[in-house]
């Protein structure tokens, strides 16, 4: 490895072991030290409008400037002087040389996120290489084996969060399956004016800070005579015993977030132009770093063509949403109007990011309120039945599969008992080897789900899922009977079948387990230092079967191999690099390990990966 032509060691204050060493743990602290290592530039209101550089061969320059998004002037790490960092445009088949020089006063790193390339280029420090040094250079080089929207951010402490991603588009050697006029990035991005270290601090001292929507005393009345005393207290048990709100939808919200699109808070309406009878593409980008979007156009309907940078069968929706770090490909032929608002409010429903398309710039279309905020009910985060609310309660009357720790409650759930199909453990994750019980693996019902031995008595754990399923038809908490005609998995299909062919030949089932109070979060119960790599055979066909055992929604992220999503038969049905995991879903995906090299396995929620939802796997020969 090497800054430009020089050899590029370790640095020495580093431990032995780089893995381990500053990727989830360490890091943190630097991320405020980072946003002073320069010269701040004047404040921009609003920032200026990234670049577009295209080509083979790209100059980078890692810095901070102060910004203004909400009124207040606050340092922010950008790449050529702008947040969000210069879109990017390759072209498939091209290699192209990246020298990204670091100005700050910490390590660095750019991650090309979705892109396949050599494990040494994909930017992870820790694993794949050693960072960029303060006053160092690093040549990125890497042939293009795709096509797509894509997009890049820092894979260092908390560098995303505070301004370090950008758009990236390869542009395809043949012809698209789609046709359009002309194009906008809709790049979507949550920014706060705290330190992000300061913010990963307040979740781990009090997780539920930006929670203002616990029930209150007039919800319990109002659900009392609606759905009668008993069943309402029932509910409010079941809630107490896991010390979780139904309101407990994101971690983070518009509380300390300011929602942005392409760089431009709402009130500074970024607006896309067009022309009347045009057929306009839009590569919808989330680079937040905690925020799901629900996207909609009010009165425009939106054709889906590509997901995660590759193409599906056409869908046409009225609103989809969109998980951090996923990217969609969307077609739409504005017309009967000069103006239509772009809408994107968050999936808690407090807050929105805005923009316009229009003939010219300047005009704006009504922005809609936002809608209703939801409520988790017991059976969204797989505890099967109904009460209250459509809440479920279990046979035994628990309203969830808490540890015994949790008053008692649900404490032989978790063990393999009612009937559960356990797989034998292996290095902190289940393994089989592929056969024919495939609908019990893929969350049949009536099955009961069994869990790991290292989730038990887990003081990290805090909760069980024990009837997951695919869920790939569900459009998700907050968006069902809306009125409008939302995304699903379910709905899309990829144009093409699965490039391997073959079917796997062993399942590995991991959980994705956290403690809300604690702001823990993790894979099996273990965080990423307490936890082995997983390791993949160098060619092989292999299944990723994952369980949500949280009450959260994660975006899981495979580094340097695509993630072949199975439908509820195991079949295949759609390629994606980030796999979003609603509570309560069991889903399943094939990998071909066609990528030698140690690669990042993790959650795409920022802190949700800096408190240990990460592995690393390992490809091996």
């Amino acid at each position: 490895m090497t800054r430009g032509s020089r050899p590029f060691p370790a640095p020495a204050a580093w431990p032995a072991d780089p893995a381990r060493r500053r990727f989830v743990t360490g890091l943190a602290a630097a991320g405020s030290v980072a946003l002073l290592g320069t010269t701040p530039g004047r404040a921009r209101t609003p920032p200026r409008p990234p670049a577009e550089l295209r080509g083979t061969e790209f100059d980078l320059s890692i810095g901070a400037s102060m910004v203004n998004f909400t009124g207040r002037e606050r340092p922010a790490i950008t790449v050529n002087g702008t947040v969000p960092a210069p879109l990017l445009r390759f072209r498939e088949g091209d290699t192209v040389t990246l020298r990204v020089s670091n100005r700050l006063r910490d390590y660095s790193s750019i991650h090309w996120h979705g892109i396949l390339l050599p494990a040494n280029m994909d930017g992870v420090p820790g694993l794949s290489f050693d960072g960029i040094a303060p006053g160092e250079t690093f040549v990125y080089r890497f042939r293009l084996v795709q096509s797509g929207t894509y997009w890049y951010h820092s894979h260092s402490a908390f560098q995303e969060q505070a301004g370090l991603y950008g758009p990236m588009i390869v542009d395809p050697a043949g012809t698209l399956p789609y046709a359009y006029d002309r194009e906008h990035v809709v790049l979507l991005s949550d920014w706060t004016d705290l330190a992000p270290a300061a913010l990963f601090r307040r979740l781990k001292q009090f997780a539920e800070y930006d929670n203002y929507y616990k029930p209150t005393v007039g919800d319990f009345i109002a659900d009392a005579r609606r759905d009668g005393l008993a069943a309402t207290l029932a509910d409010r048990a079941a809630w107490g015993r896991m010390r979780m709100t139904p309101t407990d939808i994101s971690d983070v919200n518009a509380h300390t977030y300011t929602y942005l699109c392409n760089g431009a808070t709402p009130d500074g309406n970024w607006t896309g132009t067009f022309r009347p009878g045009e057929k306009v593409l839009l590569r919808f980008i989330n680079a937040s770093a905690m925020t799901y979007f629900d996207v909609r156009i009010p009165g425009l309907k939106l054709t889906v063509v590509a997901a995660d940078g590759q193409p599906i069968h056409p869908v046409s929706v009225d609103e989809f949403r969109i998980a951090v770090a996923e990217t969609f490909d969307v077609v739409v032929e504005p017309r009967g109007q000069d103006a239509w608002t772009i809408f994107a409010q968050d999936m808690g429903r407090t807050g929105y990011a805005r923009a316009t398309l229009a003939v010219r710039d300047g005009l704006q279309a009504p922005v809609p309120a936002v809608d209703p905020r939801p409520l988790l009910t017991m059976e969204d985060m797989g505890h099967g039945g109904h009460g209250a609310h459509g809440a479920a309660t279990s046979e035994g009357g628990c309203g969830a599969a808490m540890q015994g720790m949790e008053g008692g409650c649900g404490a032989d759930m978790g063990h393999g008992a009612h009937g559960a199909v356990a797989a034998p453990a292996s290095i902190g994750h289940a393994e089989s080897a592929h056969g024919g019980d495939h609908g019990a693996g893929h969350g049949a019902a009536g099955a009961m789900q069994a869990h790991p031995a290292s989730e038990q008595g887990n003081p990290l754990v805090d909760m069980q899922t024990m009837t997951p399923a695919p869920k790939l038809d569900d459009p998700g908490i907050g968006l069902r009977g809306n009125g409008r005609r939302v995304l699903t998995y379910g709905d899309m299909r990829s144009l093409f079948d699965d490039p391997d062919g073959r079917e796997p030949g062993r399942t590995l089932e991991l959980h994705l387990t956290g403690h809300m109070e604690k702001f823990a979060w993790s894979f099996d119960g273990m965080k990423f230092n307490d936890a082995a790599p997983l390791r993949l055979n160098y060619g092989e066909r292999m299944r990723i079967t994952l369980v949500n055992d949280t009450m959260m929604t994660h975006p899981i992220h495979l580094h340097g191999m695509w993630s072949d999503l199975e439908d509820e038969h195991g079949r295949f049905q759609l390629r994606k690099h980030t796999v979003d995991m609603p509570p309560g879903t069991r889903r399943s995906y094939r990998v071909r390990a066609d990528a030698l090299g140690r690669w990042a396995f993790h959650c795409h929620l920022l802190y949700h990966m800096e408190a240990g939802m990460m592995r690393e796997v390992r490809v091996e020969e």
